[in-house]
Parts: structure tokens; sequence; C-alpha cells
């Protein structure tokens, strides 16, 4: 059975989980008021009080100047800035510095005064670009296909989701209903939330994804010891359920970095692509995994327990965590 081996692999990866924690990417708005001013609005994601040191250089301009004081945010720290330039912002570089120093991406938005939108993606191993002047349809494919595949890889909660379905869950088609399940419910809500038909705060979202790991781990523990529990017999059901929960997640996490008012329905469509690319691709490594640890044939009771104490006790603290910065 699929729990029989997955304690190697969750022994492997247990202390990155741990240590880890979702890094959503910068964000960097840039809306031109004139022919040589512009409005530069400036989010950098945050974890507690720690704000990452990233700030945009804009080389040609002549001055970039704090309009208004820097705003809290939940996870993240904005800024708001007005930039002058005597030359046109097209055609200019734009530095992220510090941005090599870590592992987040910086998406950007420019709104010019004509209409024209475009979006474009810093890397740390590229954190310089020439700011276009025009928008390609593949560029907006691009970006939010990367945005999409970064999102879920970096989202632990979502991915020990998906985990604790799959060690639960017996038998490859059943395993391929459950994961088609928990897409499409996902993909309904978090189009729904984006499009602005129906929408959750963040922080009850966040706190009760984790539960909802919680109760996963509890019926793991069940199951193994032989019960059968409404997750065992209808896994489908349950990952439809709560991909619901998890879709408005993702939209809160969209809504941080923003959509390119042009192409509204192209960047949610793709972004939507590459959260399950993403998750395919990581489902098909833990299946490989499973089946190259398939000698071994008889755990023990308690072996077969310990991959759900350790998925259920990192969701517990992060349910604790989300709960309590609702005060804090």
């Amino acid at each position: 059975m699929i729990k029989r081996y997955y304690l190697i692999f969750i022994l492997m990866f247990l202390p990155g989980i741990l240590l880890s924690h979702e890094m959503r990417p910068a964000y960097l708005h840039i809306k031109q008021v004139n022919e040589t001013t512009y409005n530069v609005f400036w989010k950098i994601p945050r974890r507690g009080d720690m704000v990452i040191r990233l700030s945009p250089v804009f080389p040609q301009s002549e001055s970039l100047t704090e309009i208004v004081m820097p705003k809290l945010m939940e996870g993240a720290m904005l800024y708001s800035y007005s930039l002058t330039t005597s030359n046109p912002l097209e055609g200019q570089d734009l530095i992220i510095d510090g941005l090599q120093k870590t592992m987040i991406d910086v998406l950007v938005n420019v709104d010019y005064l004509n209409g024209e939108k475009v979006s474009f993606m810093l890397k740390p191993d590229d954190p310089e670009k020439i700011i276009p002047g025009k928008m390609s349809t593949f560029l907006v494919i691009k970006n939010y296909t990367v945005l999409g595949v970064e999102h879920i890889w970096f989202g632990i909660d979502h991915l020990l989701f998906v985990l604790a379905l799959i060690i639960i869950t017996k038998g490859f088609k059943k395993i391929v209903k459950t994961i088609t399940a928990f897409t499409i419910a996902h993909s309904i809500t978090l189009s729904m939330a984006v499009l602005g038909f129906a929408n959750l705060p963040g922080p009850p979202v966040e706190a009760v994804i984790a539960l909802s790991i919680v109760f996963l781990a509890i019926e793991i523990v069940k199951n193994a010891s032989g019960q059968e529990t409404i997750t065992s017999k209808k896994p489908w059901l349950v990952a439809f359920t709560f991909g619901l929960l998890h879709g408005f997640g993702f939209a809160g996490a969209l809504a941080e970095v923003g959509l390119p008012q042009t192409d509204i329905p192209l960047a949610l469509a793709f972004f939507n692509v590459g959260v399950e690319l993403g998750q395919i691709a990581f489902v098909l490594v833990v299946l490989l995994v499973i089946r190259a640890l398939s000698y071994k044939k008889n755990w023990p009771l308690i072996i077969k327990k310990i991959p759900a104490y350790a998925i259920g006790s990192i969701a517990a603290f992060w349910t604790i965590e989300r709960i309590a910065g609702f005060w804090f």
C-alpha cells in the first residue's frame, strides 16, 4: 500500500517542510501619471517582522521619492513612490537591488498613459531588464504559467494536503480521480474569486486549510489501524470539498501579485495551468519514489502511522500560528 512506502520519503523531506514557508513573489506596479511622472507601488513579501531587503532602481531616472509612509499588509510591506524621468520609461533599465541574494521572483506591471499595459518577471539570476513598451500574449502566458508552478511548489500546505490524499488513497486510478476532483474544485473557486463572484477573507481561509490537513492526518491514522473512514471510502469527495477552500487560498496569492487588466482571463487561465502542471509534477515524483521503495512489504503499525503524525504535527502548528495571527 502507498502508506507503507511513504515513510522514507517523508523522513527525507521533513526537515525542509518544517523550516519552509510559502514565500510569494514581490510585486512592482508602475502607473504613468503624465509624460514625465509615474506612481510606483512596491510590495515586498514578509514573514512576521522580517521584510526582505529589496528595492527597485531606475538608473536613467531623475528621482524616486517616497510619497506616503510604508503600509504594513498581511504577509507584505507596501511602499509608494513618485518617479520622475525626463525620458520615456519605455526602453529604460529596471534593476531590483538585492534580488540576486534571494529566492523569490518579482512580477512587474506597467500601465502607460495611452492605455498600453505590460507585464514581465525579474528573477534572482536575472534581476535587470529593459522595460518594454508592448506586452505580447506569449509573455502573459509564460509569466503566469511560471507563477502558477512556483505557487504550488512553494505552497507547502497545499503540497502536504496532496501528499495526505495520496497516502490514504489506494490504487492508481483512485488517486487520479481524487487529484482530478481536487483540481476541478480549486479551479472553480479560484476563478470565481478572481473574477469577483465570490470571496472569503484570507486569514480564516489559510487557518482552515491548515486544519484540513490535520483532518486528513487523523483519517490516515484511523485507516492505518484498520478503520474505514469517509476519506478512505470516498477520497474524491473529501478532495473536492476541501479543494473549494484551497481555491480561495490560491486566489489570495494571485490577488497579491495582481493581474494585467487587459488580459485577466488569459492570465487567470495560465496561472491555473501552472498550478496544475506543478501539482502533476509533484504527484508523479511522489509516485515514482513510492514505486522505488516498493520492495519493502510489511511495515509495523507504528511505522505506518509516523507520516500521519508528522503531517498532522506540522499542520497543527500552522493552524495555531494562523489563528494567533488574527490578533497579533
